[in-house]
Order: structure tokens, then sequence, then C-alpha cells
């Protein structure tokens, strides 16, 4: 595990660039000296690299420059979700040795994500990694996605302890138990959830209810929106997001997506009704010329950067500098067909 240098590179960790030509860059360092193709020193530069030399590959695990720095913990789920970008996989490896190197080689107040398939599937080493990370870099916060499946009375503790520190994002697709067990295509989900959710409030810890839209619950929204200001008022906020054309939801699309950019009728209802109830509602992955002016201010630059891209006709757009864009893998032909640069 290496942090890239301008300097010496002496530190335990560091490494420093010794030659440099096109297309390729020799780089010193107490590891191990090691040689990086197709990039150049400037995009690399603060980064830290995960070398794996028996298969010659470098794992970028922090971009120093990117805000969307995430550690996949398991590929491991107990849900199979109609639209899940991250199919599950049997398989597990434990990388948290890793991941603790890299958080403590990572920039300065910098929020990680640590995701999945299922990350409390683990929730001992978990809880282990961020307690050690924490002992070390207090400065360092953590966005964990969750299916909410697996806290226990006996997390309380803990859970109060890294409050302060731990963004929990947990979806819930409606307020209609059948209705979200279906998404999620396990039975029981959504009474274990609503436990769990009531949990997580008692301790106080800060949560993000993600909610996809998709044909299953556009017509609910309305109805989730009231459950949530009436029983969830604790959230932080409520992130409706679009589908992302990938994994399952690649499989499911035409099953599963529905086009906002058509109809926005339901999705602004629910948005007009927690605004009057004074709580924060987020849109992720809405292309700006996708949600009517008066819901715009909602709408967050949400893809990830190394999966984001523009389509032909936002070339001329004002708009795009403060749009989410495109997923990579999106498709002109069966996506948003209400697309208006401005």
């Amino acid at each position: 595990m290496v942090r890239i240098s301008y300097g010496a590179g002496n530190g335990e960790n560091e490494a420093s660039l010794s030659h440099e030509e096109p297309g390729l860059l020799d780089y010193q360092a107490k590891p191990g000296d090691f040689r990086v193709r197709g990039v150049t020193h400037e995009d690399i530069t603060g980064d830290v690299l995960l070398i794996d030399p028996q298969r010659q590959i470098a794992h970028r695990l922090i971009r120093a420059a990117s805000p969307h720095n995430t550690f996949l913990i398991t590929e491991q789920c107990d849900q199979l979700c109609l639209m899940c970008s991250q199919p599950p996989k049997t398989h597990h490896e434990d990388m948290f040795a890793h991941f603790l190197t890299a958080a403590q080689l990572a920039p300065s107040a910098a929020q990680i994500g640590l995701s999945g398939g299922e990350p409390l599937l683990h929730k001992e080493a978990l809880f282990g990694f961020i307690d050690a990370v924490a002992a070390k870099r207090s400065d360092l916060s953590f966005h964990i996605l969750t299916n909410g499946q697996h806290f226990e009375i006996s997390d309380l503790p803990w859970l109060r302890k890294h409050r302060s520190r731990l963004l929990w994002g947990v979806p819930i697709y409606s307020n209609v138990p059948a209705v979200h067990d279906e998404i999620v295509r396990k039975p029981g989900a959504f009474a274990q959830l609503s436990d769990n959710l009531s949990l997580l409030g008692l301790a106080g810890a800060a949560l993000e209810l993600r909610t996809v839209v998709m044909k299953q619950n556009a017509t609910g929204l309305l109805r989730l929106a009231d459950f949530i200001s009436r029983h969830l008022p604790f959230a932080a906020t409520w992130a409706i997001m679009q589908m992302e054309r990938i994994g399952y939801g690649r499989m499911n699309w035409s099953r599963c997506f529905f086009d906002s950019s058509e109809d926005f009728t339901e999705l602004g209802a629910a948005i007009d009704l927690m605004r009057a109830r004074r709580q924060s509602v987020t849109l992720y992955n809405f292309p700006l010329c996708t949600v009517p002016t008066a819901f715009r201010e909602h709408a967050a630059q949400s893809i990830s950067d190394w999966k984001q891209k523009y389509l032909k006709d936002c070339e001329p757009c004002s708009m795009r500098s403060r749009c989410a864009g495109f997923f990579e893998w999106y498709r002109e032909e069966d996506g948003f067909m209400g697309i208006h640069p401005q």
C-alpha cells in the first residue's frame, strides 16, 4: 500500500517518481519499487494505491482529488433487489487490513463510503475497522450503505459512540410491506427494517433514507413521503434515486425503469409534502433537464465521476456544469424520453 508523493518518498507508505516517459511511470517505495502504465504522475499524486505484484495490478483505493471514494466491503448480500447494480456473490475476500491502511493515508477530513453487497454481514469486522480508524484518524467520517437488516439492540452503545462520524444510507422502497419485500425479494424485510430504523433513531444515528424510483413503487411515493414524515422524522434526508442500468438493473430495466421525465406528478407531490413538513429531500441520478424547474434545487450531482457521462445533446446545455449527467452505461434508446437541454 503506497501513497503517491511529490516528495522523496521516505515514509513507510510513500512512493516517489523515479523515472517518467510517455505512458510509463517508475516509482520508488520502501515496500518495493513498481511501474504504472497509462496515467500521468499528476493523475495519481496523493492517491493511495494497493499494489498486487502477482497479478500486476494497482488498485486505486483513495483518489485524493475526488469526493467519491468508496471501499467495497463485500459482494455478499442477503437481498436480491430487482434493480441492484452490484449483484451479490457468494465469495468474500476480507480487505479490512488494507482498508485500514488506506484510511490512515486518506486526505484530511475525508468522507469514505463503505458499501457492498451488505457490509453488515461482516458486522464484527466492520465495527472493529471503524473503531481502529477512529483511534488513528478522528477527522475521517464514513457513509455506510446497508439494507438495515442486521442491527441489534446490543449495538446501541457502539452506534451512539460513533454517531458523529457515521451516516447510514438505508433503502426503503415503499410503506406497503408487500411492495418493499417484492422489490428486495426477501419476505419479512420491511418488518425487520422498521424495527431497525427505530433502533437507529434511538441511537441518534445520522440517517439517509434511499428510495429508487421504479414502476413498482412510483405511484406510491406520496404515501411513502407521508409515512417518512410521520414515522421517521429524525432522518437527515430522503434521497429519491433514479435507476442505474447495470447488474440486475440492466436485466430488469424494461420491467422496472420509470421515466420521470415523462411523468413527474407523483414525485413532485412527494417532494412538496416533504418541503411543507420541513424535511430534507434530495434527488440522485436525475439529469437536471428531466426535472421540472420548481424541483431542480433538490437535484444533486450524485453520479461518481468515474462512472459519469454526458450525451452529445448536453454539449451546449447551460446547466451541464451543475448537472448529475448520466451513468456511463446509460442508453438513450430506452432511457429518458424527455431530454431537453437548456
